[in-house]
């Protein structure tokens, strides 16, 4: 043991020692009886021992410092004494069970002795064990990522559900290897082999959707080994088949898309897709659901004006009703038929009455002849002005019901539908609407924006099943032997190796998608996994698999999608929106984040916030340096001073998912994502491809979205 002292704790604080080297410490290393043992160097650690257990810290500083003693003499000069010291980061903890604990609860004093690690002690704080060892996937971190620049022979491990249970977040200037880290990982996983309690098992079970704002990563998963190809099969889905249907948005999507003016157009646009969706689900057994919007409406105002005492008003309301009998005579339902007879009752009495509304001719009627008309009358009101308020309620919920409705009548019927409901000032109000229906016009007729949110489609059957197996890499098997878009694509145009089997990485390539419609994009598909898997538990049979259909989403250049600052000064972000959402509830459903960005001073503090794993490549700015400094333990203060310095391929790892905070070399990626920087001068020598600007140009037109 004093062979292994190197020093002595002079200070401590919270999660900081400063050591003095002893005097023969010399070097940055030193001679063992096993091994030469590095002392003094940057990211290597130290051995505190306290009573049974052994504090390990970090080395982040060393310095040495000139002291001279002065005597009382005046005939001798005095050399300076060299003092050498060293300031370490208190990172874990080996316990009397020699497990490693990430974190300090037993404190050194002053004057502590402080020891070089040993690599028995090395391989219990990177988490050594035989390969033949059945893996605990809670526990044990057995995933390799990368190696330790301190101790090279080490791999950096993490535990993958904690680092994919709790949100990731990636940062780092560009140029720095965020996307290689995220591929480098993806691509360890699905290469590695587990040893299990039955047997060694490989991934064939996984859901990775990415978000690729720059199309770079599908190059990063076609592996030209067969069978992980196969296993794999990542379905990459690019700008001819990245189709999302607009009736699977709800107000909020739609509210951010056209940007209403909030106190005019946005009421009235809610209720337009409302009348619109609702006028689809005609099939409803409840009586409210078999009339037609505008009738139903119609009886609704009329039922109104019943407690007039005005008797030419009340048979002005009985000729009226007589006349909806001509627009239910196709309609053979039992609780229509039940409505038609009390209006022929009315209609009759009306006759009776001599009354020739039509020709504007007053005849004379009987007090008891109305009365009768009235009694005939207050029965169908009573058939349907229990569900008024129902049927009000019924429409707003209607709006965010992913359910099919005519895109195009929402210009031509439906918003004037909803105007002719207010009653008063329709003029006004078809004026202040005409800006509005220019613009959804115009969307309409842009097919950048028409063509990926399909609003000229006239839908199709089980639309939300078949979507939801596009985007998690199912099998699209077409039941009434009329394929979609959504399965002719994954079938014949998409890089899917094998079409049947499932894809267990799905890539969206946004690189061409409009910036208007960025957000609604990736915050609707983000939006229908999270109520996907809300909603999983609710079928009996599957009550007990909340968080067993694990889902990782990864956001690439997440400051595209959860920005702090809004864009849009009247309209929250649909996809921050979203996301923030995910951050705060996705773990229990299983659904996670893995955010990407160069900027994270300009993320959601939100979502960064519930990031439990952060791996930060080289950042210069120092706004975001600090940004990130706020975010993590501020005893990993001094290890991300090296963030300026780091060189590419190499991060600062912290958090969960890795047993302490250390600096990590990741490991190679092959294939690489396509993020190569150009060989600018090489090209500019002559080297360069000659590109026909023709060819560009008509695929551009004729993909254009």
């Amino acid at each position: 043991m004093q062979e292994q002292l190197i020093g002595r704790v002079i200070s401590v604080d919270s999660f900081r020692v400063m050591i003095e080297l002893n005097a023969n410490v010399k070097s940055l290393f030193k001679s063992g009886f096993n091994d030469i043992y590095e002392i003094a160097r940057i990211n290597s650690y130290v051995s505190i021992p306290v009573g049974a257990e052994k504090i390990i810290a970090m080395i982040t500083r060393v310095k040495i410092s000139d002291e001279t003693e002065l005597e009382k003499s005046e005939n001798s000069i005095l050399l300076p004494k060299s003092k050498r010291y060293v300031v370490a980061t208190m990172i874990g903890t080996i316990d009397n069970y020699n497990k490693y604990i990430q974190g300090v609860y037993n404190f050194p004093i002053l004057d502590n002795p402080v020891s070089y690690v040993l690599r028995g002690e090395l391989e219990v704080i990177f988490d050594y064990k035989s390969k033949d060892s059945p893996i605990d996937f809670k526990q044990d971190y057995f995933l390799s990522v990368g190696k330790s620049p301190a101790y090279s022979e080490f791999d950096v491990k993490i535990n993958p559900d904690k680092f994919f249970n709790k949100h990731v977040a990636i940062l780092g200037n560009t140029g720095s290897g965020k996307s290689c880290t995220i591929a480098s990982i993806i691509q360890s996983m699905f290469r590695g082999q587990y040893q299990t309690t039955d047997g060694i098992k490989t991934l064939t079970d996984a859901h990775i959707i990415i978000f690729d704002t720059n199309g770079e990563y599908s190059k990063a998963f076609q592996f030209e080994e067969q069978e992980l190809s196969a296993r794999v099969n990542t379905f990459t889905i690019t700008n001819e088949g990245l189709k999302v249907p607009f009736w699977f948005m709800n107000y909020d999507d739609f509210d951010y898309l056209f940007e209403p003016s909030q106190l005019t157009q946005a009421p009235v646009l809610k209720r337009a897709i409302a009348l619109a969706k609702n006028a689809e689900q005609v099939e409803s057994v409840e009586v409210s659901k078999l009339l037609a919007e505008p009738i139903f409406n119609k009886v609704l105002r009329l039922i109104n004006l019943l407690e007039a005492n005005d008797k030419d008003l009340k048979l002005f309301i009985i000729h009226e009703l007589a006349d909806l009998i001509e627009t239910l005579q196709n309609n053979d339902n039992s609780s229509v038929v039940q409505i038609k007879i009390q209006l022929d009752a009315l209609h009759q009495a009306k006759v009776v009455g001599n009354l020739n509304v039509e020709y504007g001719i007053k005849g004379d009627i009987s007090s008891s002849v109305v009365n009768e008309a009235y009694i005939q009358l207050k029965k169908i009101t009573d058939v349907i002005i229990i569900e008024s308020e129902t049927r009000v309620l019924s429409n707003e919920k209607d709006v965010d019901i992913p359910s099919f409705f005519d895109f195009q009548k929402i210009i031509t019927e439906y918003i004037d539908s909803a105007i002719n409901e207010i009653g008063s000032s329709q003029a006004k109000y078809k004026e202040y609407l005409s800006s509005l229906k220019l613009r959804i016009s115009s969307y309409s007729s842009d097919e950048r924006i028409s063509t990926p949110f399909m609003l000229k489609s006239r839908g199709f059957k089980d639309s939300l099943v078949v979507f939801l197996t596009y985007i998690l890499g199912g099998n699209l098997n077409s039941e009434n032997g009329e394929e979609t878009e959504f399965e002719k694509y994954r079938s014949q145009g998409s890089s899917v190796k094998v079409a049947e089997n499932r894809s267990q990485i799905t890539i969206i390539d946004m690189s061409l998608l409009p910036y208007e419609v960025l957000e609604n994009i990736t915050g609707l598909i983000g939006r229908m996994l999270l109520e996907f898997v809300q909603r999983i538990e609710k079928v009996e049979e599957y009550k007990s698999l909340r968080g067993k259909i694990p889902i990782a989403i990864v956001l690439e250049e997440a400051q595209n999608y959860i920005p702090q600052i809004e864009r849009k000064k009247e309209h929250a972000s649909i996809s921050k929106r979203v996301f923030e959402r995910i951050a705060r509830e996705g773990r229990k459903y299983g659904l996670s984040l893995i955010i990407s960005s160069q900027r994270p001073s300009e993320l959601s503090k939100t979502v960064l916030s519930q990031c439990n794993t952060f791996i930060v490549h080289r950042l210069q700015n120092p706004e975001d340096q600090n940004y990130v400094r706020q975010l993590v333990s501020s005893a990993n203060v001094d290890i991300l001073n090296q963030l300026p310095i780091l060189p590419q391929q190499h991060a600062i790892i912290m958090g969960d998912a890795v047993k302490s905070p250390s600096q990590v070399r990741f490991n190679d990626v092959m294939p690489r994502p396509g993020s190569d920087d150009p060989e600018v001068f090489n090209q500019w020598l002559g080297n360069s491809n000659e590109v026909n600007i023709k060819k560009v140009v008509d695929k551009w037109l004729k993909n254009s979205i």
